[in-house]
């Protein structure tokens, strides 16, 4: 009997294996696909400093990688002036507060993420900030609090290094409401903050600078007025000056493909571990259904019909299946939910561990057939016992 209960609590914990490790794919394939969408969604271009293209879109569309480098202020200007340009909102990177970005920008940045204010009201003077939904829970910030940003994208800021800044704390002025996108672990200011908190002297962003001026930006967002811009901007950013410009489209469609590839190939690998998992099923079930024949046929004899004790065993297998993929779909989301916090490069992206998929359903119906379908044959068994002889055998 212990073996036994041994054989199907193994049977069952590769069938959970196999059945989360689809189940986490499942969720990484679509949720990623649909958060990296949603994050630049109003974007059509990028501009920063020379480097990786995808470099530029990660660090300045999704806040996961270093920038680039820095752009001059007057970059922003010249954007603004061109016919094909409908808007350019410009970034100001470089600093975090435990683990979350600082950002330097305009209001126009949030409405990017539809992001609207739960309490509190926007920045507006010097050292003001709004922050996320996510960033504030973790932080424990809340409206009129203050704090001391350091210098750092993240990690290397966590510290509370901010002795640079101790005299230029931030005021939290505004929660915002939760967006499912980057704007909920970010903390907000405007583009004259961040100069100030490096001691630059710089025009206000709504003043072109002249010449000698040492303010600098990041990036610039930028969203086209017309298709002629689109064609014409990043060829002669990219040929006439020493900024670089990156679409985001084409860079996450990049991105996308590399993962595809790894995803494509783990999920192979899932799948011939369910189906390892079915063939340990039938095995198990085939020798258990060698050890129980004289059971078996006693209970035939005692008047059970073929097709119940047909159905028993076929029950077995199926309910091990079915306990192994309900096991293995809560384990993935469990592990989700842990590798999704804190700060995590799974965390940055914004993934919702506890959001169920119908192609959950798809895998775990399949899996569960799988059982069902290794257990047949052990199950058809029944109908060719010879119930005198096996009884014989046995001494019943």
């Amino acid at each position: 009997m212990r073996e036994r209960l041994l054989s199907t609590a193994l049977n069952i914990a590769l069938l959970a294996l196999s059945v989360a490790a689809l189940v986490l794919l499942l969720i990484a394939s679509s949720q990623i696909g649909e958060r990296l969408e949603r994050n630049a969604r109003g974007v059509d271009l990028v501009v920063g400093a020379k480097g990786s293209p995808l470099q530029l879109i990660l660090s300045s569309i999704y806040q996961m990688d270093r920038p680039t480098g820095n752009i001059p202020l007057s970059a922003l200007y010249q954007l603004r002036r061109d016919p094909g340009v409908a808007r350019v909102i410009p970034l100001a990177l470089g600093d975090a507060f435990r683990g979350y970005r600082i950002v330097g920008t305009e209001p126009a940045y949030l409405s990017l993420y539809g992001a609207q204010i739960a309490a509190g009201q926007m920045f507006a003077g010097q050292g003001d900030c709004v922050v996320g939904a996510e960033a504030a829970r973790d932080l424990g910030l809340t409206v009129g609090q203050r704090f001391i940003g350091g210098h750092g994208m993240g990690e290397e800021a966590e510290s509370g290094s901010g002795a640079e800044h101790a005299a230029q704390p931030f005021t939290v002025t505004a929660i915002l409401k939760p967006t499912g996108t980057v704007a909920d672990r970010l903390i907000v200011t405007s583009v004259d903050t961040i100069w100030h908190m490096h001691g630059v002297e710089a025009p206000a962003v709504d003043a072109e600078p002249d010449a000698s001026a040492e303010a600098e930006i990041t990036a610039l967002l930028v969203t086209y007025r017309n298709a002629a811009g689109a064609v014409r901007l990043p060829m002669m950013i990219n040929r006439q000056t020493n900024m670089q410009s990156a679409v985001p489209a084409i860079e996450t469609n990049r991105l996308l493909s590399l993962l595809g590839v790894g995803i494509d190939g783990a999920m192979l690998f899932g799948w011939l571990l369910a189906l390892i998992g079915g063939l340990s099923i039938f095995v198990a079930m085939l020798n258990a259904a060698n050890a129980r024949e004289g059971d078996l046929a006693l209970l035939r004899v005692m008047g059970a019909t073929r097709g119940q004790v047909f159905g028993t065993i076929l029950m077995e297998g199926t309910v091990t299946a079915v306990l192994g993929a309900c096991v293995g779909a809560l384990t993935a989301h469990l592990v989700l939910a842990q590798v999704s916090s804190g700060q995590s490069p799974l965390a940055q992206l914004g993934l919702e561990p506890w959001r169920w998929s119908g192609g959950e359903v798809v895998i775990v119906a399949i899996v569960v057939g799988i059982g069902a379908i290794t257990a047949l044959v052990p199950a058809m068994r029944i109908f060719t016992v010879n119930l005198a002889e096996t009884l014989g055998k046995t001494g019943r």
